[in-house]
């Protein structure tokens, strides 16, 4: 394992729901993923809208399983999967990633939600899931950064209700949440990367600037945490972890070099909306 967390981050971690590690990656691995992100026809291909609440769409693509493709080496490097090893204090598997692609001046927003509060359904018994956020462009506040609740994590499992085509707490719980628990705005350079817990409340504002922010989030679930039954994201499937010198030397090689094996998610992403399920797959 090439990265290891401090014992005092990883009881930051199970503290407030979140860990932020400041250039996580470098310049020039951030600079790879964007160029590729940008000129990847199939990732934009398989984009769609999640409409919120104001009915304005935030656009974003959704795969199962990574690819010998370099998506596929960030989210298989050591200092991502190690660092959920180490969070879940278990086996990590990829359970889905996601390029949210918030685009200047444009772009609806993130409601507040739950991560578990939809992958309940999809019969996880536990909440023992993380999410790496990957920042790839810098999250402002002006771009509609992240936003968390520290410590709402503890508060258990909330019901989330309809609103557009995501789902969000019930609002009259959110008002008495947040004079509780204040909320905290993430603002994260390109290369930072944060991890999150999937009971942690988040939420997103709209791209009102004229810069971008887009994002890759890679969420793992833990081996022990297997669901009972099959939902549109997979079960347990064995990572075959790279070194992370792989993600430079692999190279500039997105969806469109490796389109046949992918298993795009069609309108549907951690929101939880239902697909054919993903049939397990043990060959990484």
């Amino acid at each position: 394992m090439s990265f290891r967390l401090l014992p005092a981050q990883i009881d930051r971690y199970r503290a407030a729901g979140y860990l932020l590690l400041p250039a996580h990656f470098t310049h020039d691995e951030i600079d790879l993923l964007r160029t590729t992100a940008q000129s990847d026809k199939q990732l934009h291909a398989h984009a769609f809208g999640k409409i919120d609440g104001d009915g304005n769409p935030v656009r974003l693509s959704v795969w199962n399983h990574p690819e010998d493709n370099l998506y596929g080496m960030f989210s298989r490097c050591d200092r991502v999967v190690g660092v959920a090893e180490q969070i879940l204090d278990d086996e990590p598997y990829h359970y889905h990633s996601k390029m949210i692609l918030k685009d200047a001046e444009s772009g609806g927003a993130w409601e507040w939600h739950q991560d578990y509060g939809y992958w309940y359904h999809n019969g996880l018994l536990q909440p023992k899931l993380t999410s790496c956020f990957i920042a790839i462009d810098a999250a402002t506040r002006e771009n509609g950064c992240l936003q968390v609740i520290p410590k709402s994590h503890k508060l258990g499992r909330m019901d989330h209700q309809r609103t557009g085509e995501q789902s969000t707490v019930d609002p009259e719980r959110m008002e008495a949440i947040l004079k509780i628990y204040p909320s905290q705005d993430i603002l994260m350079k390109p290369g930072d990367v944060l991890f999150f817990h999937a009971n942690l409340l988040h939420r997103s504002n709209p791209n009102n600037s004229t810069q971008s922010r887009w994002a890759m989030i890679c969420c793992y679930n833990a081996r022990s945490n297997n669901p009972y039954k099959e939902s549109h994201h997979p079960s347990y499937t064995h990572i075959e972890r790279v070194p992370d010198a792989a993600i430079r030397s692999f190279g500039s090689q997105g969806f469109s070099d490796n389109e046949s094996n992918t298993s795009w998610l069609q309108n549907a992403s951690h929101q939880g909306t239902r697909t054919t399920p993903t049939t397990k797959r043990n060959e990484r």
